[in-house]
């Protein structure tokens, strides 16, 4: 399944009820706004809060087994992870070797609400040369969290100055999240991570994805275009 093509799905009706769980940036007062101006991001343009609400509602949005693009995207993400053309079980030990904590695609993390997870690779440009793959890398279950970080960063309004100067939203979300992924990458190679490590690498990615994500984007460019 194309990005494009999910995409147009999770903007039918499937996400009304998500839609209503979003939690956008409430209303501030006179002396917010103004000490926003001076040292604050940016407020999101009004053009783009409907992709900004639809970003966040997919997020929102629970795995569903009976659901046929669901199931097709899982596919994807596998083909594209594994680099098979052939398609998987929805269920087995597949799962585990990608990272996962179980034998099912729909518990990444413990005790965690499965979501949609739109920033797997399905929907990246994969580069012709990829790095080695290191050992020991929990890929799926950090992946989850770059999610969590990046859909973070977007609700608490740290993308809006971003998302204003290139006009949209999602591209925005899909090149940050690769770009984190870029980061967490070279610590995991330069410091010989280890799972142990996860959680001090992942805070490490926060407060780069929240304070300077330009910075992270412009890195991501630079990988790119080598």
């Amino acid at each position: 399944i194309s990005f494009t093509e999910a995409l147009q799905h999770f903007q039918s009706a499937e996400l009304s009820a998500s839609r209503g769980k979003v939690r956008a940036p409430g209303r501030r007062g006179i002396l917010a706004a103004l000490l926003r101006c001076l040292r604050g991001p940016p407020r999101l343009r009004p053009q783009l809060r409907g992709e900004q609400e639809l970003a966040l509602a997919m997020a929102q949005c629970a795995l569903d087994d009976s659901e046929r693009v669901h199931m097709r995207i899982l596919q994807t993400i596998y083909r594209q992870l594994t680099r098979s053309r052939l398609g998987c079980p929805r269920y087995g030990a597949h799962w585990e070797e990608l990272g996962f904590q179980g034998r099912t695609v729909s518990s990444p993390l413990p005790g965690e609400i499965p979501k949609i997870h739109p920033n797997l690779p399905w929907n990246l440009p994969i580069p012709s040369q990829l790095p080695e793959p290191l050992p020991n890398f929990p890929f799926c279950i950090m992946s989850v969290n770059i999610t969590r970080i990046v859909i973070q960063a977007l609700q608490e309004e740290r993308l809006s100055r971003e998302c204003n100067r290139r006009q949209q939203v999602i591209g925005v979300l899909n090149d940050l999240y690769a770009a984190a992924f870029l980061r967490l990458s070279r610590l995991w190679e330069e410091q010989h991570g280890t799972v142990t490590d996860a959680s001090f690498f992942l805070k490490e990615l926060e407060l780069s994805t929240k304070k300077k994500p330009r910075q992270l984007l412009k890195s991501l460019e630079a990988y790119l275009s080598r």
